[in-house]
């Protein structure tokens, strides 16, 4: 039998009718496991019999004040001391008596274990309709497409890992953000992850899920570390249909449907590129920031691209925009001259000439700003990413 630690790490806020229950079937399946153990409960501010419940069955608690279920189990998971680690809630909707299940793909190498409620068994009422039909499987097949992974229930919160591995992922959030980003960082950190089948139970206590605010709160994150869905995949879209259209029109009728388009699609397409380009800017800045900032420590494109970025590729790149710009101004400045100064119609030409010039500025601006963002450059021309230790 393995001589390794684990530590069941509980957070709890008012939670006296299930922690007693919770501690009791994680100490008897840890016995029955053989291997040296602790439990420790995260108080988060109980204000019921939580506190004294937890200690006289024998578990540790530390006290986290500020709210917050990420608070909680990182007050929790840094107090531990354990080889591998163990999170369940304290509402004994986690079936704890099942801890070998989570120990045993630890003992075969994996870095990382996932409940999967879906793939297990849910007991009458504990789970309402929306959470188990739109909420959980929305979310979970968002991070599924975002981060590329085959996780089937990536907001179970009954999980297992090794010491190492926490240390790896380099945990922040603070709310319920925390489930997604553990299961983010995991995979971005490449741990070897497996799932196991659990059934789940009806919560004993009071929820403290606020469902519309916390489903935001794990896609806000998701939103964030994905920064290539939320800017720089519309950012392409809308510029390449912009200049589609303010090049296209430019040099000719268009059709569509046997229908001219006219000046109202020049102004959606100068629009459009205009936009598309400024979001693509702010993608790239999320991602140098992340990058720099140590969130995403192992992005090779981002890394590639600011090795080979220059100011001076960018300002150049900028003016040869503005340029061609002025030089379609120029041209209908002449046309002017030529006919006299007679009346003008180059409303198509203009559009375009006034799109080149602001991408330009933009790119010459955005070029700057890049620059000031990657400072931190060895003498090779190679970026590292900040440390915040």
């Amino acid at each position: 039998m393995s001589t390794k630690k684990i530590s069941v790490v509980i957070p709890c806020l008012n939670e006296e009718k299930g922690i007693g229950t919770c501690i009791d079937k994680a100490r008897s399946a840890l016995d029955k496991l053989g291997m040296p153990y602790e439990i420790v409960v995260s108080d988060n501010g109980s204000t019921d019999n939580s506190v004294n419940i937890s200690l006289e069955k024998g578990a540790r608690v530390v006290r986290e004040p500020k709210k917050g279920y990420g608070n909680a189990y990182l007050t929790g998971m840094d107090a531990s001391n354990g080889d591998y680690i163990v999170m369940a809630d304290a509402d004994d909707t986690y079936d704890l008596s099942q801890i070998q299940d989570f120990i045993r793909p630890l003992e075969e190498g994996f870095d990382f274990v996932m409940g999967s409620r879906f793939k297990g068994s849910m007991l009458p009422g504990s789970m309402s309709w929306s959470h188990r039909y739109i909420g959980n499987p929305i979310l979970s097949s968002i991070l599924r497409i975002f981060f590329h992974t085959r996780i089937s229930d990536s907001h179970c919160g009954y999980r297992s890992f090794t010491r190492d591995a926490y240390k790896r992922m380099q945990l922040k959030t603070t709310g319920m953000e925390f489930a997604s980003e553990m299961v983010v960082n995991a995979i971005k950190e490449k741990l070897k992850i497996t799932e196991v089948p659990i059934n789940y139970y009806p919560r004993k206590g009071d929820s403290k899920l606020e469902s519309l605010r916390d489903a935001w709160r794990h896609m806000r994150f998701m939103l964030l570390y994905a920064p290539t869905y939320l800017y720089l995949l519309p950012g392409v879209i809308f510029l390449s249909i912009g200049l589609l259209l303010v090049v296209g029109l430019s040099m000719g009728t268009v059709m569509l449907f046997s229908r001219p388009l006219l000046y109202h699609f020049n102004i959606l397409g100068m629009v459009l590129s205009i936009l598309g380009f400024q979001i693509i800017s702010l993608g790239i800045f999320s991602r140098a920031f992340s990058y720099l900032n140590g969130f995403d420590r192992f992005d090779k494109k981002i890394e590639g691209f600011l090795k080979n970025f220059h100011l001076e590729k960018g300002l150049i790149s900028g003016l040869a925009l503005f340029a061609a710009g002025v030089c379609v101004f120029i041209h209908i400045f002449l046309k002017w001259v030529f006919s006299n100064f007679g009346e003008l119609f180059e409303i198509k030409s203009a559009m375009l000439a006034t799109t080149l010039t602001i991408i330009g500025i933009q790119m010459i601006f955005s070029s700057f700003f890049l620059s000031f963002l990657i400072l931190e450059k060895r003498n090779d021309g190679s970026v590292r990413p900040r440390n915040n230790n």
